[in-house]
Parts: structure tokens; sequence; C-alpha cells
């Protein structure tokens, strides 16, 4: 594939390969050596060009599975389909496991089996330190490389991190316990004991190097678990589907095959195969796996239909728009996994201390041998080695670099199961700390379908021909205003003229020319704008907004011709979540370009704390700013493209899913199901997220701060207890296994 270098982003790997990302967001690319990276060494294979990112460093991004470079953990496949196989690392180290292990376990009661169990091993004189070694040797050095070649990849680079220290303790005990065998006469008389033989530290090299394999197997089938959210939402498509041949039969084929244009045929407890529209029958559909809302959705012809959607009642005939990656389930998998490796503002605090937490551990374990080599009882240097060993293995910072992402990345999960897409981590976070929700009217605290439920016209005009001009202009447009009066001309059978020179200025009305006479709609201040004084029409206006409906003006060739009055209903669970945020101390606003008279009747009847009318986009955006500078941490609600500023104004821009595409791409999080109870659920959620986020960051900086002077041998004066490296590799280890563990209990968090 061809890539223009003006159009890429430029990476350059650890090992100096570069790459060249397309800035569109497509996967061209190209490297230095691509045999390297399309064919990755792996038992399982890969899908080819599949790039891989580092959970912890999103920017990290290679082809093909490794460990990070910054981090040493395992990367993870961008795309969530291309991990649908056996995970590599889990295999890899599975075997590494259970060889270190067969090998440890004779290891450690040749050596501490008299101790605890009162075990002896008979061996000939002076076979012991040889068999040990034996027995440890391929345990460090096979099972453990993995360990050693992050570690070595991590000072080369100076990305020092949870594997430099692993790497450097393993090393340092089998080192000098091989030392101890090969060439005892070396060893310093203060390392040795009361009978002149230096100690032997085989098994806990080997114990740790096993125990940290325990761990890293633990902590990659948890990471496993985190992405099961989109998998899950990937699954909830059928693999198979019923296409309508051209001689009318069906045939049973791939989804994979179904093409733009496919007729298909959806039986009842069969699932909606891929997006598109309804064209005979109807069904009542259940949603709520791919939008969070229990109730059925009644489905007639013409209606959208959502892949993965379950056919309750009725079969139907549907007419294939979207398919492969164009699907809402596709996207909402993509825009998931992408909002699973952003980063959170509260993973900074992590950043800095994991800058210079590993130099830290280094330079204390270094003070811990030094200590222990001076005021400790004898053998002093036995003593400071084990200490220093020690403190190399518990001080690992994995559990705090894992602290934020792993809950970001279950909490977004969660969110996409309740039908709430989160675009980012810092919009997750953000949310827990929303005091003032700005909502839009028509489509987010209505239900978006308004209806025609009035026509009045002015002296020297009738009801038909009123209708008949207006909906002539209203059809050029996308408003469900103009939808309501287009359908409403249509219901009552008439048919619109045909309207030139269409022009919509977003969110004042709509104007054209209908078989030459000049057609305006839109409200008395758009007329007074374009010299149409409409004062005359205030009173029977007003007395149809106090109604809660909406009302145009019409206009023709600069005289007012009558109003027109639309009604949208409340959506039914509008006013229980109203009441729902402020039982949580928010704050309401309503912000509409509709007339004041109508958006105080509809505010009156939710309890809305404030209204603001006849409001343009750029007036929107002005007010979410201006209660921002206030100090308030604004979330705006909209679906409309006038909506789209405010949106991104705001600190959190929430888009109805029914909305437009610009209302989406503004807003960090989307409610597939348009539904104002998914704001109280997302404010949950968030608040939960980060709940568990400073739980995680806790644990992670208490445990270290606990078990860094445990292992330094703090306690050794008062209580004569010394932490053993085998001990501190065991709590190493279920230190991650712990914070993933409790990110996990987010799955199952109440919305």
């Amino acid at each position: 594939m061809t890539v223009d270098p003006a159009k890429t982003t430029h990476h350059t790997t650890h090992d100096g390969h570069e790459f060249h990302f397309c800035s569109a967001g497509c996967r061209a690319k190209f490297v230095a050596d691509p045999a390297k990276y399309l064919t990755p060494a792996a038992p399982e294979p890969v899908k080819p060009g599949v790039i891989y990112t580092c959970p912890m460093h999103p920017e990290v991004r290679q082809i093909g599975p490794g460990a990070c470079p910054k981090c040493g953990m395992a990367l993870e496949p961008e795309d969530a389909t291309a991990g649908a196989g056996p995970n590599p690392e889990i295999a890899d180290f599975t075997h590494r496991f259970v060889v270190g292990a067969v090998l440890t376990v004779p290891l450690f009661v040749m050596e501490m089996g008299s101790h605890l169990l009162g075990l002896h091993i008979p061996l000939p004189h002076g076979w012991s330190g040889w068999v040990q070694f034996a027995l440890a040797t391929p345990v460090v050095l096979w099972a453990g490389w993995p360990f050693i070649a992050r570690g070595w990849t991590s000072v080369r680079t100076w990305n020092l991190n949870m594997f430099t220290l692993i790497a450097l303790g393993t090393l340092v005990a089998w080192g000098f316990s091989t030392a101890s065998v090969v060439a005892p006469d070396l060893i310093p008389d203060a390392f040795k004991d009361m009978h002149g033989q230096p100690p032997l530290y085989f098994e806990a090299a080997a114990v740790i190097v096993t125990l940290v394999l325990l761990g890293q197997l633990l902590e990659l089938r948890a990471r496993e678990r985190t992405s099961g959210a989109i998998r899950a939402l990937l699954d909830l498509a059928p693999k198979q589907a019923l296409r309508i041949r051209l001689d009318g039969t069906d045939e049973e084929i791939a989804v994979e095959h179904i093409a733009v244009g496919d007729r298909l045929r959806v039986r009842p407890g069969e699932k909606v195969p891929v997006d598109g529209r309804l064209i005979e029958g109807r069904a009542s559909l259940d949603e709520s796996l791919v939008t969070g809302e229990s109730l059925p959705v009644t489905k007639q012809v013409g209606d959208d239909l959502i892949a993965g959607s379950l056919n309750a009642t009725g079969g139907f005939v549907m007419e294939a728009e979207k398919v492969g990656a164009d699907t809402l389930l596709n996207q909402i998998a993509a825009l998931v996994a992408k909002a699973q490796r952003s980063r959170a503002p509260i993973q900074r605090l992590a950043d800095r201390v994991s800058a210079w937490f590993v130099p830290a551990v280094v330079l204390a374990a270094v003070a811990a041998f030094i200590v222990w080599s001076v005021i400790g009882p004898e053998p002093r240097l036995a003593y400071a080695l084990v200490a220093a060993v020690s403190v190399l293995i518990i001080a690992c910072p994995c559990a705090l670099g894992l602290a934020t992402p792993i809950s970001i990345m279950v909490g977004v999960g969660r969110g996409a199961q309740a039908g709430i897409l989160i675009r980012d981590a810092e919009a997750l976070e953000t949310f827990a700390s929303v005091d003032t929700v700005v909502v839009d009217k028509t489509g987010t605290l209505t239900e978006g379908r308004p209806a025609l439920t009035a026509v009045q016209p002015a002296p020297g005009f009738d009801e038909a021909e009123l209708l008949r001009l207006a909906a002539a202009v209203e059809r050029a447009s996308e408003h469900p205003i103009a939808r309501a009066i287009t359908e409403g001309a249509s219901a009552r059978g008439i048919t619109p003229a045909a309207a030139e020179d269409f022009d919509s200025p977003v969110g004042r009305g709509a104007l054209g020319l209908v078989e030459g006479r000049r057609v305006l709609i839109g409200s008395v201040g758009f007329l007074k704008d374009e010299d149409v004084d409409a004062s005359g029409l205030s009173a029977p206006a007003d007395a149809l907004r106090a109604d809660g409906a909406t009302v145009v003006i019409v206009a023709v060739d600069g005289a007012p011709a009558g109003l027109l009055a639309v009604a949208d209903p409340v959506k039914a669970t509008t006013a229980e979540a109203v009441a729902a945020l402020h039982a949580e101390g928010v704050r309401i606003l309503m912000l509409t370009g509709d007339n004041e008279t109508t958006a105080r009747a509809i505010a009156a009847r939710l309890n809305i704390d404030e209204v603001r009318a006849d409001v343009s986009p750029a007036d929107k955006a002005a007010v979410v700013e201006a209660l921002k500078a206030e100090g308030r941490r604004v979330a705006m609600a909209g679906d409309g493209v006038n909506d789209a500023p405010a949106l991104a104004a705001a600190d959190v821009g929430v888009a109805m899913g029914a909305g437009s595409d610009a209302a989406i791409e503004s807003a960090g999080v989307t409610l597939l199901s348009g539904d104002l109870n998914g704001i109280v659920r997302a404010r949950r959620l968030s608040r939960a997220t980060v709940c568990n986020i400073r739980q995680n960051l806790g644990f992670a900086f208490g445990y270290n701060a606990l078990g860094v002077p445990l292992a330094a041998g703090v306690l050794y004066p008062a209580f004569g207890l010394l932490l053993s490296p085998m001990i501190a590799a065991l709590a190493m280890s279920l230190s991650s296994v712990s914070v993933i563990s409790n990110a996990l209990r987010l799955k199952g968090v109440r919305l």
C-alpha cells in the first residue's frame, strides 16, 4: 500500500524500527523489516498486520504481539476481534510455569524441607550444591528468560520497570549461589556461616521466578476478562443470516458475506444480522443488549434496525444498509476499545511516581545492603544480600501502573453493556464531578418526533394553502419540526409544491421560493429580521405555547400567513431522570431555541431548575462557558446539529444515540437509548470508577510503603523477623492480582 508521508504520524519502536500510520485513522503502514513483524514468533498465529498496544502506555504500537518497551507488559491487540483466539503470552507463560514448578518443588524440598517438614534428602558429600545448581539454572535462565530479557531492555532504553527489579534480584541470588558452588574459596568469609560454608539461594531464585510466572498468568487471565465487554458486544450479532434470492427463495449465508442492499429474512427468535431498514412485516424487537433498555420496541416498515437486536415476535424482511465494520455494533466496539486505551487525568499521579520509583527502590536495596553489612549479625553479608534481594522483588511498580488503566478498561466496558458509550477516560473521570446538567429540549427531554397539532391561517389564507406552502419549504429540512409539518400535510392529503432557493439558518427557521412566492417559516424574531411584522399573531401563538406546543409563524411575500403548532411529547422516563439527578444534588438547566412560553410550560411540568429559551446555537455554547466560568462542572446533553458547539464546550458532552452525527462526534458520552436516565447511570458509573481507581492507587501506594521497609528488615531489631525473598515474590504477584480483582468488581456495579 502506498502511503503519503506528509499525511502520516511517525513512531519508532524500542529496537529502532519505524512505523507510519495514516492520520485519518486508516491502517496503512510500512516498516523497516516487515518480515519481522508480520510473522512474529508466537505459539499461536496472529492476523498479519494486527496492531498491538500497551494498556499502560497506549502510545506504544507495533505489528504483532510482544512486550512493551516501557513497562514490559504483554501488548494487546487494538482490534478486539484480533485477540479472539488463544493468547500466545498465556500459552508461553503456562509452559514456562509448569516446567519451572516441576524443577522448583524438589529444589525447595531439598533446601527447606528439613526446616519446615523435617525432611532430609541424603546426597553424597558436596553434591547438594551441584544438584541445586542443576535444578535452579533452567528455572532462572529458561523459565525466567522473559523477565531477564525485559529487564535488560528496560536498562538499555532506561525505561526502568518491574522487570528491572525482578531480573536484578533473581540474577543476583542465582549468580551468588553459582559462585558459591563453582568457586567457594572466592566468597568472602563475611558471607559464610559458622561452618565456613557460603549460603545458597538457588531455591529462593527459583521460587521467585515460579511465583512471578504464576502472578503473570493470573494477571494476563484477569486482563483478558477486562476486554470481555467488547467481545460480548461483537458476539451479539449472529454468525449466519437468511438472504432472499432474486427468485424469492431463501439461502443461509455467513454474515460477513452480506452486502449492502441484500434482502434478509429475520424469523421470530432470531437476531438482526446487520444494520438496515425494515421493508416488509412488523415485529417487536428486544434492543436491550445494544441500548441497555429493557422494553421491547415495535418496528414497522421504514424503521431502522440495529444488528444484534432480538426479534421477539413477528417475522419480517429487512434491507441491509450497513455491514461489517460500519454496523453500530462494530463502531461501538471500536469506540469502547479506544476509550479503554485512553488515559485519565488521575493517571498523571502514578506516572510522576513511576518516573522515580524504580531508581529509588534500587537505592533502597543498596542502602539496605550497606546497613546490614555494617551493623547486621553474622554472617552480615549473607543477611545483607537477602535484604537487598527482598527489597528489589517486593517493590514491584506493576500494581501502581495498573491501578488506573485497569479500572478504566472495566468501567468503559461496563458502560457499553448498559448502552453508555464513553469516548475517552477523561470524560469518564470528569463525569463524577459534574454538578450542573444542561439539557436541550427537543429530542432530549422530549421524544424528538413532534406532531402537527394545529393550523391557524391568517385572513386571506385557507388551512390547506397555508400547509401546502409551508410543507414545500420544510420538506427540504431535516429538523424534527419540519418533519412534523410535512408528515402533517401528508396525513391531511395535501401534496406540497416544489421549492427553490431553500435555506435554513441553523436554529432560526427556513425559507424558499414556492411557485414564485417567497415563503418564510420561523419565530417572530426570525421574521422580524426578514422585515416581516408578525406581532398581530402573538396572542394566538402564546395561547398555543401555554399548552406546551412549539409555534412557528409562516409568512408569504412579506405578509403573515398563519401559525403552525407542533407538540413534542415528553419522554416517559424524563421526569424520573430529573428527580434522580436532583436527589444527587445536580442542578438542571434547560437550554432551547424554542419560545420561552413553551419552554417554561415543559420545565414546570418536569420541575427543571432553570430555563434559557430563544437561544441560538452560538449562545448555547456561550451559556455553557459562562457556567464553567462560575466554577461549575457542566455536562451538556443534546441531539441536534445545533447542539454540537455546546457539547464541545461542556466539561462532558452527552449525545443521544438517535441524534445527529455532529452531536455524537462532539460528545464525550453517547447514550444509545436516547434516554435521559442514561445520564444518571453514566454519572453513577463515573463515580464508581473514580472510587475504584482511588482504591487501587491507595492499595498500590500503601503496599509499597509497607512492603519496602519490611523487606529491608526494619522489624528485625525488635522481633528478629526478616522477610524471605520468596515471600516478597508472592506478595509482589498478589499485589497486581489484587488491583485487577478490585477493578473487576466494576463489572457488577449497579447503574
